[in-house]
């Protein structure tokens, strides 16, 4: 016979137990932080909380048969790759991007992919091969980074002007002088006048979803133009994250099969292939390109709606993170999108108005539709990870304040950069940026320009004391190590 239990001297226990664990977690925190005597929910923070289930409701969750994975960047973009199967891939090795060619080469050799690899002597004649074959009809890529990508240069203006539908994996490394291994976006940002479509991933499963959807992008009659994936070197491409890959057939009938319409090898339509163009042929190839690169906006968000019903995950020209009514705003690009929305999250906790937009497509560049997203906002934070020595900003700051112009924003933006050479961008710094942005709000100050974040300085204090953010939202948040010190004004 079944021992009967007795549900109101459980209950009591489970009460008990509860009371105790709070009780537990209240001197923990009051030992870490003993100025911090009670918790703060924002309401604000509760708002955004009941959207989120409410957009979590309204999710796609896609067609595709999905597997949870651990694994780094280079590995999640070298299985898009085996998924995708193309027909050729030249490389030649250069850091951190020589885990893909080292990995493609691995499939090929274990007869889980047909692609042809070409292993060249540079990477010139690395981008002259994919060129070869994509204008002979084969749906061509390669990989490579830094220096790899100058070595390139001639070259990727030709693979542009002759329209070629190629993908370039780029694992984004700062070009060398001195001499540099780590993460910036020099290397693309030197590019950016190529002619190539760009774009950028945060994170390992948005790298690999990048690649997936590249070829639908640039085979498209309406654009026909190549693509560089980017994807920050080592802080993405090595590092492991758990990510949910699709399965290989759903990723094949996405991707689909490559027909082109001209081709050098198609014996009964003969053609040329980046002939000589004098004066009075040459503009003309340049408008065309920039027409493929206006239609490639529209194209990218057709690919990226059709992707969401197959992946079950959205994306568009950029993300905006908690902009619904973001008084002071951070636009950045790249994996540092995270350590920004931590520090959002953490600052919304105390009632702040942030928020974050992370640029995924750089060219075509978004510059009408980022106005529009930061519309509302009292002042604005870009953060570039390039130096362009203009002396007006780096890339993306010169090219969103000239769209914010256009559109006749009057908002205060100031240009930082950060994380030149691999620099780490923490999530203090973010909220010092929102920091400082909101003191211009608060105090009418001029904008301070293109200030370098985290640079050494031997009169700079590292003390991280007293980050004032009071005002009408009626808290300090004091920084003190790794721990926030609340005390109510």
């Amino acid at each position: 016979m079944a021992k009967k239990t007795n549900t109101k001297t459980s209950a009591k226990k489970t009460e008990a137990a509860k009371v105790t664990a709070e009780a537990t977690v209240k001197s923990a925190i009051e030992a870490v932080n003993p100025n911090q005597t009670q918790t703060v929910e924002s309401p604000y923070d509760a708002e955004y909380n009941e959207n989120e289930k409410i957009k979590a409701g309204e999710k796609i969750h896609g067609t595709a048969s999905k597997k949870r994975d651990r694994m780094s960047g280079n590995e999640a973009v070298a299985l898009a790759i085996k998924q995708v199967n193309p027909d050729v891939m030249p490389a030649f090795p250069i850091t951190p991007s020589t885990e893909l060619p080292q990995m493609i080469s691995t499939y090929i050799s274990n007869g889980e992919i047909d692609t042809e690899f070409i292993p060249v002597e540079s990477e010139h004649s690395s981008m002259s091969a994919a060129i070869g074959a994509s204008a002979a009809g084969a749906r061509a890529l390669t990989a490579t980074s830094s220096a790899g990508l100058a070595f390139m240069w001639e070259e990727l203006y030709i693979a542009a002007s002759d329209r070629l539908p190629l993908v370039l994996c780029l694992v984004n490394r700062t070009l060398t002088g001195p001499l540099n291994i780590n993460c910036d976006h020099s290397d693309a940002m030197g590019a950016r006048d190529s002619g190539w479509l760009q774009v950028y991933a945060e994170t390992n499963e948005e790298a690999y979803d990048n690649f997936i959807m590249a070829y639908r992008v640039t085979e498209h009659p309406d654009v026909k133009l190549p693509m560089m994936v980017c994807y920050d070197g080592f802080i993405t491409s090595h590092a492991v994250m758990n990510i949910e890959t699709i399965d290989t057939e759903s990723v094949r009938k996405f991707v689909g099969e490559y027909n082109p319409d001209n081709f050098l090898l198609n014996k009964d339509m003969p053609m040329a292939a980046g002939p000589y163009a004098n004066s009075p042929f040459y503009m003309e190839t340049k408008f065309n390109q920039r027409a493929g690169m206006k239609n490639a906006k529209r194209v990218i968000l057709e690919v990226c709606k059709e992707y969401e019903k197959v992946s079950g995950r959205k994306y568009g020209l950029f993300e905006e993170y908690r902009m619904e009514d973001a008084k002071y705003a951070i636009v950045i690009m790249g994996s540092a999108a995270g350590q920004t929305k931590d520090a959002v999250d953490k600052l919304r906790e105390y009632g702040i108005h942030v928020g974050m937009i992370k640029v995924r497509v750089f060219r075509p560049f978004p510059g009408e539709e980022l106005a529009y997203a930061l519309k509302n906002c009292q002042s604005v934070a870009i953060l570039d990870r390039a130096e362009s020595f203009s002396g007006q900003g780096g890339p993306l700051g010169s090219e969103l304040k000239a769209a914010m112009y256009d559109a006749g924003l009057d908002i205060p933006t100031v240009n930082y950069f950060y994380g030149l050479g691999g620099r780490d961008y923490t999530v203090t710094e973010a909220r010092d940026v929102f920091r400082d942005i909101r003191e211009i709000v608060r105090r009418g100050r001029t904008p301070e320009q293109f200030k370098y974040i985290g640079l050494r300085d031997r009169d700079a204090d590292y003390s991280n004391e007293f980050r004032d953010f009071g005002g009408e939202d009626k808290m300090d948040i004091r920084q003190s190590g790794d721990g926030v010190k609340l005390s109510d004004k």
